[in-house]
């Protein structure tokens, strides 16, 4: 599965990137106008993260937008602190 992400299934999507010249109206201009168009990709901004799933630790590609949002368990990287009882 190439460009991805496994949570959310975003993938790359198609978009237009356009240049302008010319001076905007409310500078005192006449307008921007478009002088050309070319196609372009919006690709996701995915990480390598280690998910925990089922009590398991897999590897998962994942968008930013998953991991902050919560949508991911992390795994405990070591057992929290326990006291030893007398």
């Amino acid at each position: 599965m190439g460009m991805q992400c496994a949570i959310c299934a975003k993938k790359p999507a198609k978009g237009n990137q356009k240049t302008y010249r010319g001076k905007a109206k409310y500078l005192g201009g006449v307008g921007k106008k478009i002088t050309g168009i070319n196609r372009r990709w919006y690709k996701p901004n995915l990480q390598r993260v280690r998910v925990s799933e089922n009590g398991e630790t897999v590897r998962k590609r994942v968008c930013v937008q998953c991991i902050r949002s919560g949508r991911i368990q992390k795994p405990v990287k070591r057992l929290p602190f326990a006291t030893v009882a007398i």
